[in-house]
């Protein structure tokens, strides 16, 4: 009798060490996928901060002045396309 009841708690055992190894691996690509995004949000903090401090810059005040409102330096020369 005990014989069967030790037979039975190994086996209860080894079905359940095998839904635990299963649940065990799942987690660990789901820690791989989240450790990737985190590597890929700090990069983008990264690019934030570099764009942050262009945005700063007087390059970039005057690259948006020529792009958004097509203004020019003084001393500067536009050629336009014939059509």
């Amino acid at each position: 009798m005990i014989c069967m009841v030790l037979i039975f708690l190994s086996g209860v055992l080894a079905v359940s060490s095998v839904g635990l190894q299963a649940k065990n691996e799942a987690y660990k690509a789901q820690e791989e996928e989240l450790e990737a995004q985190l590597r890929e949000e700090e990069k983008r903090a990264e690019e934030v901060a570099e764009f942050e401090e262009y945005v700063k810059t007087d390059d970039y005040i005057k690259d948006t002045a020529e792009d958004k409102l097509n203004l020019v330096d003084p001393d500067e020369i536009i050629f336009k396309p014939s059509r």
